[in-house]
């Protein structure tokens, strides 16, 4: 059996437990999850019907012969040439004649579901949310192994751009190179546009490089990078002082105390995490230690989110979340104090739940000394 089989009947599983017969897939990376294929355009019904497993792909000749070396012995129904996606998943549905179907109510547009709706008067359907979702918060080996992948080639590129970085070079430029860094070492491409902040534009948690910040106008600059491997997602956040850069600069007394803070807030965080442990202590492990900082204002965001097929996807580390990790999830953990007008402190690593604690994927130095570039 291999993991893509693992994977449907667990789900299979999850569609018993809710009286459904069937669920159409239609959001890209489950479909993916589920089969290995890694094309688009693509619908995937997984089910149970009385005579065994119920699986079917629903793709066209474009991918005929991609399916084929991707998903071996996998049922492919295809649509001919100038036929509708939705018609022929109507079609399809119609000869199976399920009792029962649920959809993925986050990502198909009314306009589906209207139609399926109008069109399968016999089939019950079901909106359901998060069922993949839920499957793949819990990484396998060879998916860590692949968020490895993503994490070795950000940080050798981030090991490039670190040594070339002069005086004088845009946020867009370094950005740019960022990106081309994380293609030459095997990457397929950014796990999202670099941000790249340089002093005040630090304090923008999302802010856009543009080419008008150059290195060395302030003294740090904040780089939140990540790398696509095959499939899978790296997602890092360092802030390196530039102070070096120009003759008689020093690193300024409030990065120094804005930055301890931070990185106790993010060790403690780190500490907290094994199998069992609430999500939303875990954010208030962090948040706590920039409470006593006299910053908590200025921790606007989240501590963390799973990474994975996307670069952001369940679990969260927030102060809503009730709910326990479990070993083989994977999650960032970046906390950051953003002072308008003076910059922002973020620093992230990838971490992994293991049986008994965690591990951090993610190598980069932290520590303020070794940041100096």
């Amino acid at each position: 059996m291999t993991s893509f089989d693992s994977r449907r009947d667990r789900l299979r599983h999850l569609l018993k437990e809710k009286s459904l017969d069937a669920l159409l897939v239609t959001e890209e990376r489950n479909v993916t999850y589920l089969t290995g294929f890694t094309g688009d355009s693509s619908y995937l019904i997984v089910g149970q019907s009385p005579t065994g497993k119920r699986e079917l792909l629903l793709t066209d000749h474009r991918y005929t012969e991609q399916l084929e070396s991707e998903c071996p012995g996998l049922e492919l129904a295809v649509r001919g040439p100038g036929v509708k996606q939705a018609d022929f998943t109507v079609d399809t549905l119609t000869k199976l004649k399920l009792p029962s179907l649920g959809v993925e109510a986050d990502t198909m547009s009314v306009g589906m579901f209207e139609k399926l709706h109008e069109k399968l008067s016999a089939t019950k359907l079901a909106r359901t949310e998060n069922l993949v979702e839920s499957l793949r918060e819990i990484k396998d080996e060879g998916e860590i192994g692949e968020i490895r992948e993503a994490i070795r080639i950000a940080e050798q590129a981030f090991a490039v751009i670190r040594n070339s970085l002069r005086h004088g070079r845009s946020e867009k430029e370094v950005a740019d190179e960022l990106e081309y860094q994380i293609r030459l070492f095997g990457g397929t491409c950014g796990a999202f546009p670099s941000i790249v902040g340089v002093g005040p534009r630090a304090a923008l948690p999302h802010g856009r490089p543009v080419r008008e910040s150059k290195i060395g106008d302030h003294g740090f600059v904040l780089i939140d990078w990540g790398a696509r491997g095959r499939l899978y997602h790296s997602d890092l956040t360092r802030v390196l002082t530039t102070a070096k850069l120009l003759p008689r600069q020093k690193i300024e007394p409030k990065l120094q105390e804005v930055y301890g803070v931070v990185l106790a807030a993010q060790r403690a965080a780190i500490d907290a995490i094994r199998p069992g442990a609430i999500m939303k202590n875990v954010d208030a492990a962090a948040r706590n230690v920039i409470d006593r900082g006299g910053f908590g204002k200025n921790f606007g965001h989240s501590l963390g989110h799973g990474i994975g097929l996307a670069v952001h996807e369940q679990p969260r580390l927030a102060p809503d979340q009730d709910r326990q990790l479990a070993a083989g999830m994977v999650v960032t953990v970046e906390p950051g104090i953003y002072l308008p007008g003076w910059g922002g402190v973020r620093i992230e690593d990838d971490v992994l739940v293991t049986e008994d604690g965690c591990e951090v994927l993610t190598s980069v130095p932290k520590e303020l000394e070794a940041c100096a570039v």
